[in-house]
């Protein structure tokens, strides 16, 4: 079953997920902060991706790198120059739109259950990656085929497409001038590539070998929204492979690279592999030999979650030539020297979060006529791990089993004490936030150190030993 993103947003703000930016300030639109069980959700699926790619492996370094770099970082990766979104605007109202996605909504709108080549022909377009139309394509179908402002639904006039560069800058030292100006990073891979030679004169890494890391970007979107689909502060989970710089190996990686981003998503994370696809760039970066993006089937869209790009060898050799700091790896059994090639596997952090609550979200009719809201998040992911409920909140004995029994467990998964209510609505609280399992201590505890453990998908209570409870997770 399908829910809207509306209901999405609303759960998660009732739920302690997120909560609007700056909300008693009358709030900053499309931003948000994140709350206790948003916080342990992401943390879960980052430890899982370090753990999956990076903990299991002997061939890669993890790394933390500042989010402000030197600004000529970017002038040799051509950011300063070339990272921008094609930008038109409504002289109507003053708003401005990014024309690919407006386009691509478009598309979005008229699918249907039409193939992508069929919906080529029938609007008289080549492809379906407006991005690779240029401006001037794009402007003209805009002004053909969405005559209405897509927000306000009222006639636009719209204005010619323009470049807008998405790098955000701020300033360092006391006065703000050209001369103090930095770059907050647009994307988190850059410094991989400066720490390169670094990595090369301080560890065993040999080629073939990856750089991983995990952290916070930021882009000035001229167009936030869709929750936290786009907001102009997110995270990456990001893995650049170098291999030798031979064509056909690169592209064997990146194949490979596809394989294991794929297989990641369905079976540690659980997706399901008909809400995935592959998108291939129709327009390539001009650092790319190939790139595809992984899309999710969104309520409305379907979109990226994460990237992967064979990047050539264009990164290393730009810093070389900019620095003049030699990026060439030395083979240490033939001798031989070159600029290694780049293989890009980049994930969105807070866009996995997101698609892991519109998977998992469900809304369940019982047997007795009542419903439930349940959050069907696999166990790995869960924030909430165990709830622990004493049936009976004055009972000192049951009080002093489930204290025990919570701070024994704490000690190794996330678990909530919970003694307010009636027992059917605190598995309610639980199953609306995805808790695999609740502990209920009652009058036979007393008598024979034994629970009730509740699992969340079927709703089926078994007596088991304090003793045995961990060994429901696993």
């Amino acid at each position: 079953m399908w829910f809207s993103l509306e209901t999405i947003v609303s759960w998660a703000k009732r739920k302690w997920f997120v909560y609007p930016n700056s909300e008693i300030y009358w709030g900053l639109a499309n931003a948000w902060d994140f709350g206790p069980y948003w916080s342990l959700l992401k943390k879960n699926i980052s430890d899982l991706w370090i753990k999956h790619f990076v903990q299991e492996r002997d061939d890669i370094v993890f790394m933390d790198t500042a989010i402000i770099a030197h600004p000529t970082t970017w002038q040799a990766s051509w950011h300063l120059a070339s990272f921008a979104d094609a930008l038109i605007d409504d002289k109507n109202t003053g708003q401005r739109f990014r024309a690919d996605k407006i386009i691509e909504d478009f598309f979005e709108k008229n699918r249907e259950w039409v193939n992508d080549e069929d919906l080529a022909e029938k609007l008289w377009v080549t492809n379906l990656s407006p991005e690779s139309w240029g401006n001037e394509w794009m402007r003209d179908f805009i002004v053909k085929n969405i005559t209405n402002n897509p927000e306000t639904w009222k006639p636009a006039n719209w204005t010619e497409c323009r470049n807008f560069n998405l790098m955000l800058d701020t300033h360092l030292w006391p006065v703000a001038n050209d001369s103090s100006k930095v770059y907050m990073r647009p994307e988190t891979c850059q410094s991989l590539f400066t720490n390169f030679r670094s990595i090369l004169d301080s560890t065993r890494m040999r080629i073939p070998f990856w750089l991983a890391q995990t952290w916070k970007a930021f882009r000035n979107e001229i167009t936030p929204g869709q929750f936290l689909y786009r907001t102009r502060e997110f995270e990456q989970m990001e893995i650049e492979y170098f291999v030798e710089n031979d064509e056909n190996k690169a592209m064997e990686t990146y194949e490979q690279r596809k394989k294991d981003s794929l297989e990641y998503r369905t079976k540690v994370i659980e997706i399901n592999p008909e809400n995935l696809r592959f998108k291939d760039h129709e327009k390539l970066a001009h650092y790319a030999a190939d790139a595809v993006d992984i899309e999710y089937r969104y309520p409305r869209w379907f979109g990226e979650i994460q990237g992967v790009h064979s990047r050539t060898d264009f990164d290393l050799k730009q810093h070389q030539d900019t620095s003049g700091k030699d990026m060439q790896y030395s083979d240490p059994f033939t001798g031989k020297r070159y600029i290694p090639r780049c293989v890009e596997a980049s994930w969105w952090l807070g866009r996995s979060v997101m698609v892991t609550m519109l998977e998992f979200y469900d809304e369940e009719n019982l047997e007795n006529g009542e419903s439930r809201v349940v959050v069907r998040f696999p166990k790995q992911l869960a924030p909430v791990k165990f709830a622990v409920l004493p049936l009976v909140k004055k009972d000192e004995k049951q009080v002093e089993i489930a204290e025990k029994i919570f701070k024994d467990l704490s000690k190794k998964f996330k678990c909530e004490y919970d003694d307010w209510g009636a027992i059917g609505k605190r598995y309610r609280r639980q199953d609306e936030i995805g808790t695999p399992f609740c502990i209920t201590v009652d009058p036979q505890s007393v008598e024979d150190w034994t629970v009730t453990i509740r699992d969340r998908d079927s709703m089926q209570q078994k007596r088991v030993k304090i003793e045995e409870l961990e060994w429901f997770m696993g």
